[in-house]
């Protein structure tokens, strides 16, 4: 274990000792509950607090997208960002060392959830205007977003 990994599992477990955490009624705040990745910005929980449910996904997804690109330094978005930042065959965001069949194939899987994040989650929210999400429609979304952050950090591409 890192030092960073351990900074961060120190500071999620101080976390759970803070109000913040917790909504009016004393209970944990849904995005505690559901583990949402503490490098969503601010916005997006203002959004969800605020009931705007189909928005807080999409600035989610923007944002997600926008840490892809900087951190691969290509000048695009949406599904051709992704399948070019995790090809498989140098990819600009390798997610391992791409050096045994397992891998090669964990590569090109998360190439395609991205990808399918962008078409599946990002782009409605992003052209229509009358998606109307429930609270855990969103709360599934950001989790999902979520478990992609934290895969991008494991493999040395933090927040």
């Amino acid at each position: 274990m890192t030092t960073i990994d351990l900074f961060e599992r120190i500071t999620r477990r101080a976390g759970l000792h803070t109000q913040e955490r917790l909504n009016p009624s004393g209970e944990l705040h849904p995005f505690e509950e559901r583990n949402i990745h503490e490098a969503m910005p601010p916005k997006i929980r203002k959004l969800f607090d605020d009931a705007h449910y189909a928005q807080a996904t999409f600035e989610a997804a923007k944002f997600l997208d926008k840490h892809v690109a900087k951190k691969s330094g290509l000048k695009k978005s949406g599904a051709s960002l992704m399948q070019e930042a995790f090809k498989e065959a140098n990819p600009t965001i390798p997610l391992n060392a791409l050096s045994a069949t397992s891998e090669c194939d964990e590569q090109k899987g998360y190439q395609w959830i991205f990808t399918g994040s962008v078409w599946a989650i990002r782009n409605p929210r992003g052209h229509e205007f009358d998606i109307q999400d429930d609270q855990n429609t969103c709360l599934d979304h950001l989790s999902f977003l979520s478990m992609l952050m934290r895969r991008l950090q494991k493999a040395g591409y933090g927040f």
